[in-house]
């Protein structure tokens, strides 16, 4: 097995920003074979029966595999399975939910290449020099177009980056995610960067830029707070969008969202 046992610090509706991204995207659903992997799902598979929930709205035949190295993990969450097989829980019987064994080389029985890999509050652990190595291992598993995302979130969720990753192990984009009711600045996301940007967050590296110029106009929106929170945020990101900041995505800025290409934030 390809990596280390994650701290496990598994929470119930913790990654639905990064799943619902997901659920949209157009790998999804274009893939041949839409199997989705939750790599290192911790000490509980509930984010797995999430992602499957939420995929399933999209994509009603997706199927997804959690893998994780702790074979205690995985007794754990087939034990979890059977329980949502008899109907005991929240979730659909029917789910098409499994568990394995498996680390960032993501073993699939049957030579099967996954459409989509999330690996969320994985690699925060490691040092930034593992990145790229655990970033091969994990996107040459894909299947032809397929995606790699990963990235960080808070423990409840309201936080979220993440980065996606082609089958060449090239990034694309680089989302920010946030719950804006409440929200002070921005740049709390610089908290949850992923590891391949989160030592890169001081003057002079881009996404140290895009964070600052984020946080400028989200208080020069504090204009239009009367209008809610979702209406500063847009207009937040209309304005980064004029001063030349590629944002993308403008269907999505509604839901706390801002996705830029990943050469808009690149290591320098």
């Amino acid at each position: 097995m390809v990596g280390q046992i994650t701290r496990g610090t598994t929470g119930t509706n913790r990654l639905r920003r990064v799943d619902r991204w997901i659920a949209r995207h157009p790998v999804l659903r274009r893939a041949a074979d839409p199997l989705v992997i939750d790599l290192g799902y911790g000490a509980s598979g509930v984010t797995a029966f999430e992602l499957w929930t939420r995929l399933a709205a999209a994509r009603a035949d997706v199927e997804v595999l959690g893998l994780e190295i702790d074979p205690a993990r995985v007794r754990g969450a087939r034990a979890q399975l059977q329980r949502v097989r008899a109907g005991s829980t929240p979730f659909a019987p029917h789910a098409h939910v499994s568990f394995a064994r498996g680390g960032f080389e993501v073993p699939v029985a049957g030579g099967r290449r996954p459409a989509i890999i999330r690996a969320m509050n994985v690699l925060r652990q490691y040092d930034q020099a593992d990145v790229p190595a655990a970033w091969r291992s994990m996107a040459t598993r894909l299947a032809p177009g397929g995606l790699l995302v990963e990235g960080t979130c808070d423990e409840l969720g309201r936080i979220a980056t993440w980065a996606a990753i082609g089958p060449d192990a090239v990034p694309r984009t680089f989302t920010v995610s946030l719950r804006l009711a409440g929200l002070e600045r921005p740049s709390v996301a610089a908290e949850r960067l992923p590891k391949a940007l989160i030592h890169r967050n001081v003057p002079g590296e881009r996404v140290h830029a895009f964070l600052t110029a984020l946080d400028d106009e989200w208080e020069r929106a504090a204009n239009v707070s009367p209008f809610g929170p979702v209406h500063r945020w847009r207009t937040a990101l209309s304005a980064l969008h004029s001063a030349g900041w590629p944002v993308l995505e403008r269907s999505r800025w509604q839901l706390g969202e801002a996705t830029l290409p990943w050469n808009a934030v690149a290591p320098a």
